[in-house]
């Protein structure tokens, strides 16, 4: 008898979102569409350079990982989250959020040590792209300590974020938990995460990998760089050595998905993007939810795209809970539309 159908493991940050100009990141020195680890320091030096420009910030806890087993909560799965937070202001807002979130967590997330928790900057520019300045706080100190073996065997499957692959506590963490979830014969699930940690990160990540996970989550980018290769379709055969499915997110194109007998292409519900931050995380929620939930891959991918697209569509990397509610009544009606 399983208590959890998703265990998450990753960064825990408090998302502040700032929109901007391209003229505003290079007067700036930010590099575009990806996330960029910085120092205390210089996240202060940005936020006081766009001093005049908080008037429009947004503060959400997030992270990765965190947004992905949030939605999949607010999709209506059981869930619990492995990150670390500090003794301040911004942890004990973290750990609010996730409780009012329905997510479960560890007990050493409510014995904070002094320290911060760790921040990320976001800032979005006007074609909705989303450029990510994190400084990980005592996110940078997460390791095995975080984990709760016996939430982790006691649930149906495991998401590992790869932004872990940056800190060499968290890498153990990723490790460790995919070791424990397959000797305990719960399925595990990966994200790639971000284009900067495929260049920077590759064989970290490929550790954290091991044998195959169940399933992979990446974007376009992050697949042509984990594979080197130059087209999404070799980099499609390229990855079916590290998993038994994946799903490439494609943007405005949909997904390309690969359930490890066949491959599916999804498309993406026409909308106009605001914002890109979250899309990934969303993506991956909603289909954990649906492969959850025995949908096919195809469903669950179908009903992934329009979850990211209502996100991609309006500010923030995460949707209320009654959107969800919204997005499973709207599955409803395709599916008896369709039979």
């Amino acid at each position: 008898m399983t208590e959890y159908d998703l265990y998450g493991i990753g960064a825990a940050l408090l998302d502040t979102e700032i929109e901007v100009s391209d003229d505003d990141l290079k007067a700036l020195g930010v590099d575009k569409g990806v996330m960029t680890l910085v120092d205390d320091q210089r996240q202060h030096q940005l936020v006081s350079a766009l001093s005049d420009h908080l008037v429009t910030a947004k503060r959400a806890c997030g992270g990765s990982g965190a947004n992905t087993v949030i939605a999949a909560s607010y999709f209506g799965l059981r869930t619990f989250y492995s990150c670390k937070v500090a003794a301040d202001e911004n942890g004990d807002f973290y750990r609010a959020d996730l409780a009012n979130a329905g997510v479960g967590y560890p007990n050493t997330l409510r014995e904070a040590q002094p320290g911060v928790t760790g921040k990320c900057l976001v800032l979005i520019t006007p074609d909705a792209e989303r450029s990510m300045n994190t400084f990980l706080g005592i996110s940078a100190e997460l390791s095995t300590a975080e984990l709760d073996v016996a939430a982790l065997r006691a649930s149906r499957w495991a998401y590992i974020e790869g932004y872990l692959v940056s800190s060499p506590t968290g890498k153990a963490a990723a490790i460790e938990l995919r070791q424990v979830a397959e000797s305990a014969g719960v399925k595990t699930a990966l994200s790639l995460s971000d284009p900067a940690m495929v260049h920077l990160f590759q064989d970290g990540l490929r550790e954290m990998i091991g044998g195959g996970v169940d399933l992979l989550f990446c974007n376009r980018d992050e697949a042509l760089g984990f594979t080197k290769t130059d087209s999404v379709a070799a980099a499609a055969e390229a990855l079916k050595a590290f998993c038994r499915g994946f799903a490439i997110t494609l943007g405005a194109e949909g997904a390309l998905l690969w359930d490890g007998e066949r491959e599916y292409r999804v498309a993406a519900p026409e909308v106009r993007a605001i914002d890109t931050n979250g899309a990934g995380d969303m993506f991956a929620g909603a289909f954990l939810y649906g492969i959850n939930r025995d949908m096919s891959y195809q469903e669950a991918g179908e009903l992934a795209c329009r979850a990211a697209g209502q996100v991609v569509s309006q500010y923030g990397p995460r949707l209320r809970a009654d959107q969800h509610a919204e997005l499973l009544a709207s599955e409803v009606e395709v599916r008896g539309a369709e039979s």
